[in-house]
């Protein structure tokens, strides 16, 4: 009998900086740089790290540790209209260097970039574990051209560059507040309701056209096979809800038998307000955009500000946002709220070739999760060994933790939950 305890690794020797590598069980992954070597909020100098009163030693600064990406588990598009700030938005989302220019359509290309979620927790784990690495959970960004209103009828750039988004899970929507007269708007005047009605109504309409094209087919196989009936009746609704202006989402409608249309408006809408830093500060303000988007979740950032801290030290970066009275950087609150709308979460392995986040749905069993990793891992499965991260911090070690009985074995029923770090017991 094979039994796995713990995570996998790849031998560090195969490491190369900005590489793409394939793991053990097919994983494409890409390599970056290490620690020691890497900029901005994955830099680190202090000696030990301090976490709930206790310290453990850091050793991030190791040039043996690297941060490598996982295989993405959650897709996001970029949309807004034109000079809304989505490009800048995305360069410091990925540390890219696309085009941000103050002109319509700068980004006529999609472009694509793969984030790794902050998790602090993987830097505790490796300092614990001694982790040659840490693999954190990862975000796919796809930002494309700005929309206009009329876009469904072939204004500006059209609405051809929506199907780059269409299979992404979630849309994070950037919406301008900032008021800057040498940055152009399309419609001449800052208004970030109007701004939100043009792009919920492109949107619908370019569903409604993608409905429309279906129906036919969808009516022809609903005669032949009665098991399409179904399917049909659903688009039907999709196509009443979408005349009536209101986002398939929104109206609470089953996606399961509309899913192979793609929908845009079947998803889960995010808002990032770019405002200026006077505007960060201003509540009332704050609240007359949650008013415009509930109950969806509206996140407040400076976009500029944000692509100047990903290159700051850790402190530095701190240090900055207190000054403006900000509790976290914008880009970790959206990768953050991203998951929790698509009720998404981690759970963490650790040992000493790396520790890693693995993301799951809210609700998944233990071989559900165990099979994220693997599907040997859910079909042979005998038991988790579970303990919860801050029992283990609190612990200080996985066999002082065994030692106060903290460790638990799970069988098949148990739920997971966010931050377990578990090692699975299998059979193959």
């Amino acid at each position: 009998m094979d039994e796995f305890f713990g995570t996998f690794g790849w031998s560090s020797s195969n490491y190369r900086p900005w590489s793409t590598f394939t793991g053990p069980f097919g994983q494409r992954a890409r390599i970056c740089r290490p620690w020691s070597t890497f900029p901005g909020r994955f830099a680190r100098e202090a000696p030990r790290v301090a976490v709930r009163g206790r310290l453990f030693p850091d050793r991030s600064t190791d040039p043996a540790r690297a941060i490598c990406l996982s295989a993405v588990a959650l897709t996001i598009g970029i949309v807004g209209l034109p000079n809304a700030g989505k490009s800048t938005l995305f360069n410091a989302l990925t540390r890219n260097d696309v085009l941000a220019a103050n002109y319509p359509f700068a980004t006529i290309e999609p472009n694509v970039g793969v984030v790794g979620v902050p998790d602090p927790r993987l830097d505790v784990l490796a300092s614990i574990f001694g982790s040659d690495r840490v693999v954190p959970a990862t975000v796919s960004f796809v930002d494309i051209a700005g929309i206009v209103r009329g876009a469904s009828q072939g204004e500006g750039m059209g609405n051809a560059f929506l199907s780059h988004i269409r299979e992404a899970d979630a849309i994070c929507q950037v919406t301008r507040v900032f008021r800057d007269p040498d940055v152009t708007h399309v419609d001449g005047d800052v208004d970030p309701g109007n701004d939100i009605e043009t792009i919920s109504t492109e949107l619908i309409l370019a569903d409604l056209q993608t409905v429309e094209r279906a129906l036919p087919r969808l009516e022809k196989e609903a005669r032949i096979n009665k098991g399409k009936v179904a399917a049909l009746q659903a688009v039907k609704e999709a196509q009443e809800v979408l005349d009536s202006g209101r986002t398939v989402f929104a109206a609470g409608l089953d996606i399961a038998p509309l899913r192979e249309l793609f929908l845009l408006t079947a998803k889960p809408f995010l808002y990032v307000f770019n405002c200026d830093s006077d505007e960060l500060a201003d509540e009332d303000l704050k609240a007359r955009m949650r008013e415009l988007v509930a109950p969806a979740e509206a996140i407040f950032l400076d976009a500029k500000i944000e692509s100047e801290l990903v290159e700051m030290e850790p402190e530095e970066a701190r240090e900055f946002l207190a000054e403006m009275d900000v509790g976290e950087p914008g880009l970790e609150v959206l990768a953050r709220v991203g998951f929790d709308t698509l009720g998404l979460q981690t759970y963490l392995t650790a040992g000493p070739k790396e520790s890693r986040a693995w993301t799951v749905s809210k609700g998944a069993t233990a071989p559900e999760a165990a099979g994220v990793i693997h599907t040997d891992f859910q079909k042979g499965f005998i038991k988790a060994e579970v303990i919860s991260f801050d029992e283990l911090v609190a612990a200080g070690s996985m066999q002082a933790a065994k030692a106060k009985g903290k460790l638990r074995l799970e069988g098949k029923d148990y739920v997971m939950a966010d931050g377990d770090v578990v090692e699975f017991r299998f059979n193959v």
